[in-house]
Formats: structure tokens, C-alpha cells, sequence
């Protein structure tokens, strides 16, 4: 029988993922409610199970007394000296039931105890298993959908993919399999609940982590992201090795690894920059693929005035002022940024006490550079100018 016992627990166990000791805890529990139902009560009933031997025994404390008034808490004398040859009145005497003799009510309550507990230690389970994943990256299979909300199994659990955690430009499709971040898990009667998202920015960062060994070793460290999801994202890297060129490991031979998180993500296309603790260089790097004249940063202000070569501003503020808002976000500064003429025309190059550079020269500040405007439309190079020839980036909360 305890073998048996054993057998079927460790079977249990492996098959739902739930701890021995919490099994053994509800057979304790079940066998006190099948000791409330046979008797009335439980409070004198103890439940011993030994975790070696998987022996069991209930016992039930009574008090010896010289009339018995609750013969479920009491025992006479001349009873409790056939247990006790030492019992005395007011000692308490432990008499051994036998579950066997339980009724079938008791005993089918006392089932539906460790059902109940056990469907209850599944749920834990399964929220401690998707707990530990808190925002990291999974991989789901779209299964259904709720109006806009889309339910992602994720192995174990479903998960909500809600409308708003949803790329725009993207439509999933039923068994469709995607990588998913998780935002939080929640506990609650009917199991884990899961939230996820493929807008967040750390999606993209999981990513790079998986594709890249420097960046999962940290070798490579991504130091800030600014997404708009499904159409670009800027990332900032730094490398701590000398040896290491932080934004190689991320693009990867002949672009592998950038182009598996560009597909992952449905085409959104990935600008990688250089980090630097100086803003004004991190700020003409963010402003990257337009080339820049000078930049001046104010750290307290959290502002900077930015001038381009006249043939350069449509592309530094970018397709609707994308670029210009992408790069507000990644520094987190308020970018103004002016053409040449203009700052000419406000006297910014004798405010900032600089000369005013000779012209460029289209050569040297056009569009021939593939390599620089790689992955840019041509709708994004050829954008028209505003009128006033300027751009202003408020830096956004994520």
C-alpha cells in the first residue's frame, strides 16, 4: 500500500510539476476533512505521514473525564484505562482511527479535498514556471481571436496579446508562431495570466541578446532603444572590449544576425549607432544616416540646437519626423535642428562661436553612400522640407 502510495505520488508529481511534500500535504488535508465528517469535528485529530516510509496514522486527543458529555473530545476513565494503564482524569489520551472505517461521504469528500488541492498546486506551478519568464522573450502559437485581443499559447498557458501590445502593420494569423515579450503574470483562480507584447521595446533587446553572443555575454551592451513598432527602431550599443566593435557583433556577418530580428519583427527596420557619454557626438550618431555640421548640447536643460548641411535636413528630421523623434528619444534631449542657411541667416554659427563652414560640396553630403543609407526608403531621403526649414524633437516617455 505505501508503495503504492509512493508510486503514484513521484508519478503525480513528475506528470503536473508539483512538489512531493505539497501531495503529501493534501492527503493530510483531506484525510482532517474526512476525520470532520465522520466525527462533527477535527480540532483533536492530528494526521502523520511519514516522508520516508509514507506510513500514515490519524490520531484523536481526548480528555479523560468522569462523565462524558462529548464523546467526540472526551473518554471515560475505565475507557481510557484500557488505552493507558497510567491514564488518570484530565490527561489526554491518543486513540488511533481507522480511515477505513470512514463512510463513503467522508471519504468522498475527502477525494474532492485532494483534487481541489491539487488542481490548486498546479495553478502555483504553472504561475512559478511563467513567473520566472517575466519579461523575457517566448515563443507562442496564435490560437484565437477575442474581438482585437489575440490569445498566444505559450506551451503550458495561454497568454493576451492585447490590441494595444499588437504591431499595427502586422497581421497574425491562427497557428502562426511568433516570439513574444512578457510584460507580467498575474496569479488568479483559473491559473497564471499572462500579458505580452511585441511593441516593447525590450523585445527588440531580447532579441539581439539571442542572436548575439557578445550582447548575451555582455561584452556588448545595448544602452538605450527607441521604438516605433513595425516601422523603425534606433538602438544605442557600446562595446566593453576594445577588440569587439559593438555595432558588427550586432549586425553580423553580411547583416545574419540584425536581418533575423528584422524578419522576427516583420520587416521594421533597425538603425544601430554608437553610444557616447557625450551627448553631442550621442546626438549626431541618433541623427544618423543624415550627416551633421555641429551640435550643441545643453546636459541641464536637456536641449540642443542641431545644424545640417542644406541637402541633409529632410533626412536628419526623416519621413513625417521620424528620425528627429527617434533620436529625441534615444538621447532623451529636445533637438532643434536648422539647415545651414538657416542658422546662417539667425547668426547661430557667431552665437555658438564657430565659423561658418565652407559649402559642401553633393559629393560629399549626398546620397551615394549605400552603405550609410542602407535600409532607408527613398521616400525617407527624398521627404520634403518643411517650410520653415526646421524640426523640433521633444524627447518622449516611453
Amino acid at each position: 500500500m505505501n508503495n503504492e502510495l509512493r508510486d503514484a505520488l513521484e508519478i503525480l508529481g513528475k506528470e503536473r510539476n508539483i512538489p512531493k511534500e505539497a501531495l503529501l500535504k493534501a492527503i493530510e488535508d483531506s484525510l482532517l476533512t474526512a476525520c470532520k465528517n465522520h466525527f462533527g469535528k477535527a480540532e483533536n485529530c492530528i494526521v502523520n505521514i511519514d516522508r520516508d516510509t509514507y506510513e500514515y496514522n490519524i490520531i484523536q486527543k481526548k480528555t479523560v473525564v468522569e462523565n462524558v458529555t462529548d464523546p467526540v473530545m472526551e473518554i471515560s476513565l475505565p475507557d481510557a484505562l484500557t488505552i493507558d494503564r497510567n491514564a488518570k482524569l484530565g490527561d489526554t489520551v491518543d486513540i488511533q482511527i481507522d480511515s477505513q472505517k470512514f463512510g463513503r461521504i467522508a471519504t468522498q469528500n475527502a477525494k474532492g479535498v485532494i483534487v481541489q488541492k491539487i488542481r490548486e498546486e498546479e495553478r502555483n506551478s504553472l504561475y512559478r514556471d511563467f513567473f520566472e519568464h517575466e519579461h523575457e522573450v517566448m515563443t507562442g502559437v496564435v490560437q484565437r481571436f477575442f474581438g482585437k485581443n489575440v490569445s498566444v499559447n505559450l506551451g503550458k498557458a495561454d497568454a493576451i496579446l492585447s490590441e494595444s501590445e499588437q504591431i499595427k502593420t502586422e497581421t497574425l494569423k491562427p497557428n502562426q508562431r511568433i516570439k513574444v515579450y512578457v510584460l507580467e503574470v498575474k496569479n488568479n483562480p483559473r491559473g497564471p495570466r499572462i500579458s505580452v507584447s511585441r511593441t516593447h521595446p525590450d523585445l527588440v533587446k531580447k532579441l539581439f541578446e539571442q542572436e548575439s553572443s557578445e550582447v548575451r555575454d555582455g561584452i556588448v551592451e545595448i544602452m538605450a532603444i527607441a521604438r516605433e513598432a513595425g516601422s523603425r527602431t534606433k538602438m544605442a550599443v557600446v562595446s566593453h572590449d576594445e577588440n569587439v566593435d559593438p555595432v558588427g557583433a550586432c549586425v553580423g556577418v553580411n547583416g545574419t544576425r540584425v536581418n533575423s530580428v528584422v524578419d522576427e519583427l516583420g520587416g521594421e527596420k533597425i538603425d544601430i549607432i554608437n553610444w557616447d557619454d557625450n551627448p553631442a557626438y550621442l546626438i549626431e550618431n541618433a541623427l544618423s544616416p543624415a550627416k551633421v555640421i555641429v551640435v550643441v548640447a545643453d546636459e541641464d536643460a536637456k536641449e540642443a540646437e542641431v545644424i545640417v548641411p542644406d541637402n541633409q535636413l529632410s533626412l536628419a528630421i526623416g519621413k513625417e519626423g521620424q528620425n528627429a523623434r527617434l533620436a529625441a528619444k534615444l538621447t532623451g534631449f529636445k533637438i532643434d535642428i536648422k539647415s545651414e542657411t538657416q542658422a546662417q541667416e539667425l547668426g547661430l554659427f557667431d552665437e555658438f562661436g564657430i565659423s561658418s563652414p565652407a559649402s559642401y560640396e553633393e559629393e560629399d553630403y549626398g546620397y551615394e553612400d549605400d552603405e550609410m543609407y542602407e535600409g532607408y526608403d527613398e521616400e525617407d531621403i527624398e521627404a520634403e522640407e518643411p517650410e520653415d526649414m526646421s524640426s523640433e524633437a521633444e524627447s518622449e516617455e516611453e
